[in-house]
């Protein structure tokens, strides 16, 4: 399926990201070691994104995606290297048979100052997919929001793919929004869109990876996922990339919110 990775901190350098550790992300490109039926190689490209600016101004997320295997491009190891941030989204692709191999099929998936990742399948998305937004749809006409939801949203998709998909539905179902804003938007986003998805495909795989630069959220639905989180950064991994003896593995159908000092753990649904 997919491998990803996520990071909340000191500022780093980009490139060490998916590079750090004696089982890298570009090391599980090649080599993963828990992909549970969902493949053997990430060879249908990468992609990078990392966010610019703080708290008191404004926050823009920036990205690097290449449809080409990790392990072939220089900018890697030559250009990504020289930039640094506090927070970073990397994932390496595996694709489903008959979605295509291309840049705009690529996570992450940016918006605003949210970037995201998908790590799974989900079974005939077109029709299942299409069923979910009109089920949200009649929720966002509750509200007001005739303009969300709609079939010709779901056009802006960026590739043919379930995972583009999937982020339209989830931009849609953040903006939204929660009457207290994005931190408590994001958990509750992602519990409807897994929870709407499996009632109509019971076996999707739903491992979302989601930031806003400050903090990380993630979902577990039949896939690996493993966190590392200390007083002074977080990380949210699919695996651990290093023997560090702080990482924890998440258990399947849990819900994970993770800061720099702060780490839950929740059911998913």
């Amino acid at each position: 399926m997919c491998r990803h990775l996520g990071y909340v901190g000191p500022p780093v350098r980009v490139g060490d990201m998916v590079t750090l550790g004696s089982h890298s992300l570009r090391t599980q490109a090649w080599a993963p070691r828990d992909m549970r039926h969902g493949g053997t190689i990430n060879a249908d490209g990468f992609g990078v994104a990392w966010w610019r600016g703080s708290e008191h101004d404004t926050v823009t997320v920036s990205r690097y995606r290449n449809a080409a295997p990790i392990w072939t491009d220089p900018a890697v190891e030559e250009v990504l290297p020289q930039l640094e941030s506090a927070a970073v989204l990397a994932a390496v692709r595996s694709a489903t048979v008959g979605m295509p191999v291309e840049r705009s099929a690529c996570a992450p998936f940016t918006r605003d100052r949210w970037a995201f990742s998908h790590n799974g399948v989900v079974p005939d998305w077109r029709r299942t997919l299409t069923d979910v937004a009109a089920e949200f749809a009649v929720v966002a006409n509750d509200l007001g929001a005739e303009d969300l939801f709609t079939p010709a949203r779901l056009l802006e998709a960026e590739s043919a793919t379930d995972a583009a998909t999937l982020w339209v539905l989830l931009c849609d179902l953040l903006s939204t929004g929660a009457p207290d804003g994005e931190w408590s938007a994001a958990p509750a986003a992602l519990r409807l869109l897994v929870s709407a998805v499996l009632d109509r495909a019971p076996q999707a795989r739903l491992n979302l990876l989601l930031s806003d630069g400050a903090q990380l959220w993630a979902t577990t639905c039949h896939h690996s996922l493993s966190v590392l989180v200390t007083d002074d950064f977080a990380l949210v991994s699919s695996e651990p990339f290093d023997d560090d003896p702080r990482w924890q593995p998440i258990p399947d159908r849990s819900l994970v919110s993770a800061r720099p000092g702060a780490l839950s753990v929740d059911p998913l649904l």
